[in-house]
């Protein structure tokens, strides 16, 4: 070539790649177009067409609440849930997806409710099916809004006919499966204490319960005893003593020769947060194993409320803190007292002066601990479950020794105390707002006057709050409906809390710590109370019998009024007085419960609407051997909520779990691990992050994280998504502009591939094969990152960088450059289909790149598995020495770029020194800088020099950098001496002559 002549542009003779696949990948714009053509192509339905008698695999959705847009943590469980059924279909099943809602109960109520009280309207004065009209037509409001909300996630399912617990054939189950319970004689109405909520009016459930901080009355109070078993009939019933016993200092007469004990003149104490329920109070518990003794005061000022002389009953490890806090300078210990010796003490009650003039009786209760108090716990047994059933073990003793056991009601539905709590009535426990009200004070006061009172205080710690109106609650003694955890259901022993522990053992949990927390909630829970004293909801469509109070059983009119229900609903209840379903029974006899059931019985009977009512989920069956399986997935809350209900709800009626596995996510917190709020400034919402990066984007954020702990998400977080979302996306795309060049008879069989092909090969089987575990674990923390690792390490590092001189120089004929091709063409089709489930868009969008097609579709497609005989642990072996080896040469390299003695990698021709014989025979046979990208390289097995690079992860290999002799090519770069070595082409070397001729040739055939 004469000097002069312009050197010839080689670009167009070369592989380059070629693709429309956009390096910028623009989501919030093309996903809803993705969300469009999905519609169009009527994906779900063919899903659904392809999947027809495979193996169920159903994933049942907890409703969420239809009410107000979705918060990021609607988004984690929507992608999580979506994720699973995605890999389930792809991986055969029959993976069917179907939405659902919940939509009764009070927090739509209080929203209907908020729309009334700003026109200064009152809920009372409308008519009932009014209300209820404006409520369902709230919830399905909402229902809209987060149904597109959660489509715009990428989550695929029956959206066009979900499931609502308001739909008047669920309502009309979820009737039956109540009657159910009433038939089998586990549903009956008691009185027991229940949080309930003065602002909302109505019993709350566990799950309903928040805690926050509070600032709280408290009270030592002094119970003068009254009778114990050293005194005889008639002293303990002496008025003499009994007046000296309530005298205003509190320490009542000295103890009498014939007392024949300590306690004598003492007086037990108790401390307690809650004064106004001093009222209720029926007895004062104590514990078997703690020490006791008589303490008198010695020294005190002289208005002290616990003066000189008072002698009281406290625990031996708290005793020295109640006299801190009642301001005695000195006291002493007068006696010991055991355990024994409380056995059938009475004590009088603090507010006998009032009327309260009974005898309360000191029981011993496993529950009293020394932590904090005085070793004795005021028990009102209408206040709290703990006293409850203290009381209610003790029931029978204390009627035989004459003592009342009725549990009074002392507070009403408004908070405001009753004539059960004489001296008090008209006081305010919490007002309508959720204040404190005066009954505290009231009762405060009282025991001043009567000299009961040892000291009060102030104490601010987390107290039961509802989760809706956020304002305290309280423990308040009501008539309500329960369903019984240990009655005999149909025989010995068969009770609900047994069969709902015998189906815990029989569920897997993921992660398995689940398991315990859901079986010791199920092992200490009281009666599940199902009523509440609202309108919106199912009823409890029972009736009951004036007399006898007990509900009437006839299935006749249980099938009319589930007839009813599925023709008009619930309304149907409140739309007469009940004779409609009686027949032949009378409203004189019957009285019709006006009562609604828990919203939690509600979502917790959806199996018994969702699961054995569509026929696209249900019923289960054996198929193949086994059963379809159904899979329940929440937040780790929902062992208390969903979970807990659904378990006992299905184990009442039918014996067994609705579920067979139970998977639990954390919570969402922000970058610094605080809870979010809007009064931090701290929310991320789901519908912003799609707005601004994408739903992909968020989904990869759910991918990315250890969700079985509480997650974290912020800026930063969304950034470090983003970085590897876009290196994910570069190794795609140049997968995609490689395989432009794929010709139909390119393909080489594996065993014509060169050993890096079959050793890609084999990392794919393995790589597959994590995933494919992974998944079936439900870990895609790990599936994705076993995915990514692979991508970024071995394809776009190595493998890719290796062979783009192949792939992009080679003559068209060349086996490593087809060979390379058939491998990434494998490569492409795995990944995707395993990329596909995690990100649904993205995968869609490679995949319609590389396979146009009008109706086609990446999830369409089952995984495109690895096969499993790719796999050679020898191969594998000798090529995890080689990739050791050069990574030596290529950190070598590195230094002298960075020092500017070479610019690209092909101007060096390093000289390797490998001393380790594992890793020389290793090298046989391997073209070493091809591997590292040199255009020459020599290997010796001399020792190196000291100033030779070296790793420490590599011992045996050291290099000597040197720069390539020759002359540059100026189609492949390389610097070689054979440049120009074939006379018709004398700017390149031999081996891009070839192709050049190749090219040329097909051009010309072209032409």
């Amino acid at each position: 070539m004469p000097s002069d002549a312009k050197p010839r542009d080689y670009s167009e003779t070369l592989f380059l790649p070629q693709t429309d696949f956009p390096m910028r990948a623009g989501l919030p714009q093309r996903e809803p177009e993705f969300l469009e053509r999905w519609k169009r192509v009527r994906l779900y339905e063919r899903l659904r067409e392809a999947a027809a008698g495979r193996k169920k695999y159903v994933l049942h959705d907890g409703p969420p609440y239809a009410n107000g847009h979705l918060h990021i943590g609607h988004a984690l469980n929507k992608v999580l849930k979506d994720v699973v059924v995605r890999t389930r279909q792809m991986a055969g099943f029959d993976a069917n997806y179907v939405p659902g809602w919940d939509c009764h109960g009070l927090p739509i109520e209080w929203k209907v409710e908020e729309g009334y009280r700003a026109k200064g309207l009152n809920k009372d004065e409308v008519p009932v099916i009014e209300f209820r009209r404006e409520c369902r037509e709230y919830a399905d409001k909402w229902i809209g809004v987060q149904s597109e909300e959660f489509q715009r996630l990428g989550v695929t399912g029956d959206w066009a006919d979900p499931y609502t617990t308001m739909k008047f054939s669920a309502e009309a189950q979820i009737a039956r499966e109540i009657m159910t319970f009433s038939q089998t004689g586990q549903l009956y109405r008691g009185s027991k204490p229940v949080m309930w909520s003065v602002v909302e009016k109505t019993a709350l459930a566990e799950a309903e319960i928040e805690y926050a901080e509070f600032l709280s009355d408290t009270v030592f109070v002094a119970f003068p005893i009254s009778r114990h078993p050293g005194r005889s009939e008639a002293e303990s019933r002496d008025p003499a003593q009994d007046q000296a016993s309530s005298s205003p200092d509190g320490a009542g007469a000295a103890p009498s020769a014939s007392a024949g004990t300590t306690l004598a003149g003492a007086s037990v104490v108790i401390w307690t947060t809650t004064p106004w329920t001093l009222p209720g109070n029926r007895a004062v518990a104590y514990s078997p194993k703690i020490a006791y003794g008589v303490y008198e005061v010695t020294e005190a000022p002289e208005d002290n409320w616990a003066r000189v002389g008072a002698r009281y009953l406290l625990a031996d490890a708290l005793a020295e803190g109640v006299f801190k806090a009642a301001k005695v300078a000195g006291f002493r210990k007068v006696a010991d007292v055991s355990a024994s010796e409380l056995e059938g003490v009475e004590a009088q009650h603090p507010l006998a002066h009032l009327g309260y003039d009974f005898s309360v009786p000191l029981l011993a209760g496993d529950h009293v601990t020394e932590d904090a108090g005085t070793g004795f716990v005021h028990t009102a047994p209408g206040h709290g479950r703990e006293d409850f059933e203290l009381w209610m073990d003790h029931r029978s003793d204390l009627e035989k020794r004459g003592i009342a056991t009725r549990i009074p009601y002392t507070v009403d539905a408004g908070g405001f105390l009753t004539k059960d709590a004489p001296g008090f009535e008209g006081r305010s426990v919490i007002t309508e707002k959720g204040d404190k009200g005066d009954a505290n004070q009231a009762v405060i006061e009282a025991l001043v006057a009567a000299g009961r009172l040892v000291a009060r205080g102030k104490l601010r710690h987390q107290y039961p709050h509802s989760w809706r109106s956020k304002k305290p609650v309280i423990f308040r003694n009501t008539p309500q409906w329960f369903i019984a955890m240990d009655r005999d259901i149909d025989g010995p022993a068969d009770t609900l809390r047994s069969r709902a522990l015998a189906a815990i053992e029989a569920t897997a949990f993921f992660p398995p710590q689940g398991k315990n927390r859901l079986r010791g909630m199920i092992e200490s829970r009281p009666d599940w109370v199902v009523s509440r004293q609202r309108a919106w909801g199912v009823p409890i469509c029972v009736f009951v019998n004036k007399q006898t109070g007990e509900p009437l059983r006839d299935e006749m009119v249980d099938q009319r009024i589930a007839e009813a229900f599925e023709q008009e609903g619930a309304d149907a209840w409140f739309a007469s007085d009940g004779s409609r379903f009686l027949g032949n029974h009378s409203l004189e006899d019957y009285e019709k419960v006006t009562d609604i059931l828990d919203v939690w019985f509600d979502s917790g009977s959806t199996h018994a609407y969702v699961l054995e009512r569509r026929p696209d989920l249900a019923p289960r069956r054996a198929v193949d051997g086994g059963e379809d399986t159904v899979l329940y997935l929440e937040g780790s809350d929902q062992h208390r909520g969903w979970f807990h209900s659904s378990l006992l709800e299905s184990c009442g009626t039918r014996g067994r779990a609705p579920y067979d596995a139970l998977l639990t996510h954390g919570f969402v917190l922000d970058e610094q691990g605080r809870k979010m709020s809007k009064s931090l400034g701290n929310v991320v919402a789901p519908q912003d992050v799609i707005k601004q990066s994408g739903a992909d984007i968020l989904r990869l954020w759910v991918v990315m994280s250890d969700y079985e702990d509480d997650l974290r998400i912020g800026q930063e977080i969304l950034k470090t998504t983003t970085d590897a979302y876009r290196k994910l996306r570069n190794t795609l795309r140049w997968m995609l502009g490689a395989l432009a060049h794929l010709g139909d008879g390119d393909a080489v069989p594996i065993a014509e591939m060169p050993e890096l092909e079959r050793y890609m090969l084999h990392r794919l089987a393995e790589v597959d094969g994590e995933i494919g575990a992974a998944y079936e674990a439900f870990d895609f923390k790990r599936g994705f990152a076993s995915l990514f690792t692979f991508l970024t390490n071995d394809l776009s590092a190595f493998y890719f960088d290796v062979r783009k001189d192949a792939l992009y120089c080679d003559p068209a004929s060349s086996v490593t450059r087809r060979a390379c091709l058939t491998v990434v063409d494998r490569l492409f089709r795995a990944l995707v289909t395993r990329l596909a489930p995690l990100l649904p868009f993205t995968a869609e969008e490679s995949w319609l790149s590389r396979f146009p097609s009008e109706d086609g579709s990446v999830h369409l497609q089952m995984f495109a598995l690895a096969d499993e005989a790719w796999r050679d642990e020898a191969l594998a072996e000798k090529w995890e020495k080689v990739r050791r080896v050069r990574r030596v040469v290529t950190g070598a390299l590195e230094i002298e770029r960075a020092a500017k003695r070479i610019g690209s990698s092909l101007e060096a021709a390093p000289v390797v020194h490998v001393t380790d014989p594992e890793l020389m025979a290793a090298l046989e046979g391997v073209d070493l800088a091809e591997v590292c990208i040199t255009s020459a390289i020599r290997v010796t097995v001399e020792e190196a020099p000291e100033e030779a690079f070296r790793l420490a992860e590599a011992p045996g290999v050291a290099v000597v950098p040197a720069r390539a002799e020759g002359r540059k090519c100026a189609r492949s770069w390389k610097v070689t001496p054979d440049v120009g070595a074939d006379p018709d082409y004398p700017d390149i070397t031999p081996r891009d002559a070839q192709a050049m001729r190749e090219w040329e040739a097909r051009r010309g055939k072209a032409a």
